[in-house]
């Protein structure tokens, strides 16, 4: 009969005293030595989600053969990356960047390609671009800019089609530097006129600004009748309230006529 009684006590009682012994001892591992429970000992185990602007470019976005492709990357990001110093291309659509300083692209002499298309840039600071000796492609279609910066004399297409540009905020001069610029596109704007255009230029859009004039030295030269303007294969003044029948001696050295409003 004892021995029934042991067998019992060992079988029931005895796992449950383990059992019992283990919780202790968990419990006492996890409890702090002063007895108080701080919260943050749990939180700092959690993931915490760095800020985009926080982490390193090439783990936010793509970093490929001198090419950095930052486009609609999670989390947004709302100002220009740091970039690897051989970065040649630059990919930075449909983000939320506003503003573009002088510090962003200063010392990035390899640039030769720049896109900020579908942005929200307001700003951009004169000197952000001046020092890109090598940059021949800049697309900042589609912002919110209401006047152009200082341009890198070496572009050879320019794109700054869907913003606010104003004639206060577009030079006449601002691209008579541009020697090798060839597709200037600055459409659906609120341009009331024509800046002076390089003899390089193959293409300039125009269309759907507040053009209401032009003159014969726009795309011609007034006091010659021989010139003829052997680039320049298209141009389009559509959606102007300009009427171009008015201005035949203007594109009197254009192989083509210009797109847009005749009758």
């Amino acid at each position: 009969m004892m021995h029934l009684r042991t067998l019992i006590f060992t079988s029931v009682m005895l796992p449950w005293i383990l059992s019992s012994a283990a919780k202790n001892e968990y419990v006492e591992v996890w409890k702090p030595q002063n007895g108080i429970v701080n919260t943050q000992d749990y939180e700092s185990d959690q993931e915490v989600t760095p800020k985009a602007n926080e982490m390193p470019t090439c783990l936010l976005c793509v970093c490929l053969s001198g090419s950095v492709y930052c486009e609609e990357v999670f989390p947004e990001i709302s100002t220009v990356p740091a970039l690897p110093k051989e970065t040649a291309y630059l990919y930075a659509r449909f983000n939320k960047i506003t503003k573009i300083t002088n510090g962003d692209f200063s010392d990035m002499v390899t640039l030769r390609r720049i896109d900020l298309s579908g942005n929200l840039i307001t700003e951009i600071e004169d000197g952000a671009f001046s020092k890109l000796i090598n940059l021949e492609e800049l697309s900042l279609a589609e912002n919110r800019l209401t006047k152009l910066p200082m341009l890198p004399t070496n572009l050879v297409s320019f794109n700054a089609n869907s913003n606010r540009l104003r004639p206060q905020g577009v030079k006449a001069t601002a691209f008579k530097r541009l020697t090798k610029l060839a597709y200037l596109y600055l459409g659906n704007n609120e341009l009331t006129a024509v800046p002076h255009l390089p003899e390089s230029l193959h293409v300039v859009h125009l269309h759907n600004n507040r053009i209401v004039t032009i003159t014969d030295v726009t795309f011609c030269k007034g006091n010659s009748s021989h010139y003829i303007r052997t680039n320049m294969d298209e141009v389009r003044l559509d959606g102007n309230p300009i009427k171009l029948s008015r201005h035949p001696e203007s594109f009197i050295c254009l192989q083509s006529l210009p797109i847009g409003w005749y009758n």
